[in-house]
């Protein structure tokens, strides 16, 4: 009886794990376009940002005031 080649038994591993990966790839794709994103709540996201914002600088430096939050650009 012959014995396995690991060479071979390596290669056809990583090409169904490719496989496997792109399948799911594509059906992350399909359910983006089935089902888009609604970003509607662009008020409660900003809130959520600026208050992570305020409770790291008020962790890092005790009563800071964040007064202006911008972009940097």
């Amino acid at each position: 009886m012959e014995e396995p080649n690991l060479l071979i038994i390596c290669f056809s591993s990583f090409a169904a794990v490719l496989i496997i990966l792109s399948i799911l790839a594509l059906l992350m794709q399909l359910l983006l376009v089935v089902f888009p994103v609604k970003n509607n709540n662009k008020e409660s996201e900003d809130a959520a940002v600026i208050a992570a914002i305020t409770t790291a600088y008020n962790r890092q430096f005790p009563g800071t005031r964040i007064t202006n939050i911008g972009d940097g650009k």
